[in-house]
C-alpha cells in the first residue's frame, strides 16, 4: 500500500515515464505495470502515452481517490460503512499509528459532543484524524478550534456560508435551528497525554455533505439541500484536511481565523458547564479556545461547555402591552 501511494503522488503531478516510475519507487517495470493495473481495477481511468502514465479520472470516493493530489501528509483508511470513524481511530491511535484518517460513506453508531447521537447516513463526510501534535494537554484545544476553522473554509469554497458556534459547531446561519442556524457539521476530539505532551488526538469531524434533508434531524441542513446539486466529496475532504494540516503547522492563526468565522461573538449566550451556568454576552475567544462572556457579576472564561445562543429579549409592544424575554432554549 506505501508503494501504491508513492505512485499515487508521483502521478498527481502529471505524466510520469515507466523506467521514471521504476526508479523513483523502487520497484521493477513489471511491479509498476502490477500497480497500474490495481488502481485501473478500482475505477482510475490511467492511460498510458508517448509522455508515460497519466491520470484521466479519478473514483468518486475511497481511499485511493482522496489520497491522490492531497496536499497533507496523511494516509486515508477508508470503509464504505462502519460503527464508528472516531472508534477505529482511537484502535489505530493505541497501537502506535499517526497521520491516518479514518474515513466513510456512513457511521451506523456516530457520537457527538456530550455523548450525543450523531446522525450519519451514506453520503456525508465522516473522517477521524490521528495525529501526534507537539503540544501540552492544557493547549489541546486549539486544534479543535483549528478542525472548525478548516471545515468552515472547505464549506465556504463551494459556496456556502459557514460559520462557527462555539467551540466547534459549523452552522448555515439561514437554516432554522435551536443554535441560531442549521447545523452543517460537527467535531469531537479525543486526547490522552501526560503532564506536559499530549500521546495522541483524534479529531472527528461529521459533515452534511450529499446527504437528503428528509434524513436529517430538526435544525440540520446539508451543502447539498443548499446549494441544490451534490458537492464533490472527494475533494471537499481533501481541503478539510489540507486546511487542517495547515493550521496545526502554524497554530498562531487559528485564533484569528476562528474569531473572523465565528458568530458567537457578540451574542446573549447559556452555557452549562459540569458545576455551573452562565450567561450573558460572548465578548471573545482566547487561547486555547475559551470563551470570555460578561456577565452581570463580570467576565467569566469558560473552558469547555454547552453553549446556546439566546434570543435577543424583545420591546414591549406598545400596542398589545405586553412582550416576550429571552428563551434560553433558543
Amino acid at each position: 500500500m506505501d508503494t501504491r501511494r508513492a505512485l499515487l503522488d508521483a502521478l498527481s503531478t502529471g505524466p510520469v515515464e515507466g523506467p521514471e516510475l521504476a526508479d523513483h519507487l523502487g520497484i521493477s517495470r513489471a511491479a509498476v505495470w502490477k500497480q497500474i493495473e490495481a488502481l485501473r481495477a478500482n475505477g482510475f481511468r490511467i492511460e498510458a502515452g508517448e509522455e508515460g502514465y497519466a491520470v484521466r479520472s479519478v473514483p468518486e470516493y475511497g481511499s485511493e481517490a482522496i489520497r491522490f493530489g492531497l496536499e497533507a501528509p496523511y494516509g486515508i483508511e477508508y470503509h464504505e460503512s462502519i460503527e464508528s470513524t472516531n472508534e477505529r481511530a482511537r484502535e489505530l491511535a493505541e497501537s502506535g499509528e499517526t497521520d491516518v484518517a479514518v474515513v466513510a460513506d456512513e457511521q451506523t453508531g456516530g457520537r457527538g459532543r456530550l455523548d450525543r447521537e450523531w446522525t450519519s447516513p451514506s453520503g456525508g463526510v465522516y473522517a477521524s484524524l490521528v495525529i501526534r501534535p507537539d503540544l501540552p494537554p492544557a493547549h489541546a484545544a486549539i486544534v479543535t478550534l483549528a478542525a472548525a476553522v478548516a471545515t468552515t473554509d472547505a464549506c465556504r469554497e463551494l459556496g456556502v456560508d459557514a460559520r462557527i458556534k462555539w467551540p466547534n459547531d459549523v452552522l448555515h446561519p439561514d437554516g432554522a435551528g435551536e443554535r441560531g442556524g442549521a447545523k452543517l457539521a460537527g467535531i469531537l476530539t479525543e486526547m490522552t497525554g501526560e503532564s506536559d505532551r499530549v500521546s495522541w488526538m483524534i479529531v472527528g469531524t461529521g459533515v452534511n455533505a450529499n446527504v437528503d434533508a428528509a434524513d436529517l434531524p430538526p435544525g440540520s441542513a446539508s451543502l447539498q439541500s443548499i446549494l441544490g446539486h451534490e458537492v464533490d466529496r472527494r475533494r471537499f475532504l481533501q481541503r478539510l484536511l489540507e486546511r487542517l494540516h495547515e493550521l496545526i503547522e502554524t497554530p498562531d492563526d487559528v485564533l484569528p481565523d476562528w474569531r473572523d468565522r465565528a458568530m458567537t461573538i457578540g451574542e446573549r449566550v447559556r452555557v452549562e458547564t459540569t458545576t455551573d451556568v452562565i450567561e450573558g454576552t460572548a465578548v471573545d475567544v482566547e487561547f486555547p479556545g475559551a470563551l470570555v462572556v460578561r456577565t452581570d457579576s463580570g467576565r467569566r472564561r469558560v473552558l469547555a461547555g454547552d453553549c446556546r445562543h439566546l434570543r435577543p429579549i424583545e420591546e414591549v409592544d406598545s400596542g398589545s402591552g405586553s412582550g416576550r424575554g429571552s428563551n434560553p432554549d433558543g
